[in-house]
């Protein structure tokens, strides 16, 4: 198991900034229209995924799989079933965030599924990203800023702390139906999001 590594999945849409840097135990999966975004950005794509439509035509590579475009996988969940077959357990999926908002729901689920699998997993937009945790924390040093905001992802999650954040919470109770959590703040210190029982979707978010 490749568990050193990342796999990083490419997709169509904006995420802004340049791209990351590969190491020799990253994979690489282009997604449709991620295919350019690799290709201007002077990354090697180890394989690419999708039906095309977006790019609308079969990039000539190596490693090509085809999708039928009547599927009920999206081209991003079949991306992250290939690195989990491959067995990459941490994700980071550029281009999932914007356009049609019931994509990146669809990519919010998928972070889901790997963050109860024990896996972890991040959106990357522009100016923002997305993350899941479940019965887990996610630290974050002095260095971050701009707004977090943390929403309950089913029913109910159980002992929640934000801690070193504006707005701190201790041992709480957060509900799907109560956005207490939105648009908290950074402070410039070492910060703190967990849960003991339950899921969390965290999104950050720049002020500018």
């Amino acid at each position: 198991m490749k568990s050193m590594g990342i796999c990083y999945v490419v997709g169509a849409g904006e995420f802004g900034g340049e791209l990351f840097q590969k190491t020799e135990n990253d994979l690489v999966i282009a997604c449709d229209g991620g295919y350019l975004h690799c290709r201007d950005n002077g990354i090697a794509a180890d394989l690419v995924i999708g039906d095309f439509d977006s790019l609308s035509y079969v990039p000539e590579h190596p490693r090509v799989i085809q999708l039928r475009p009547e599927k009920d996988e999206t081209d991003t969940e079949w991306a992250v079933a290939e690195g989990l077959r491959q067995g990459y357990r941490e994700f980071v999926i550029y281009g999932g965030i914007g356009g049609r908002i019931s994509h990146t729901l669809a990519n919010i689920q998928l972070l889901t599924d790997l963050a109860v699998k024990g896996c972890s997993g991040v959106l990357v937009g522009k100016d923002s990203w997305y993350r899941v945790i479940h019965n887990d924390e996610l630290v974050f040093d002095e260095h971050e800023r701009g707004y977090l905001s943390v929403f309950c992802l089913g029913d109910v999650a159980e002992g929640v702390y934000e801690t070193g954040l504006k707005y701190e919470l201790k041992d709480a109770v957060l509900k799907k139906e109560c956005p207490i959590g939105v648009s908290n703040e950074f402070m410039g210190i070492k910060s703190r999001v967990s849960v003991r029982k339950g899921t969390l979707l965290l999104i950050k978010e720049s002020k500018e």
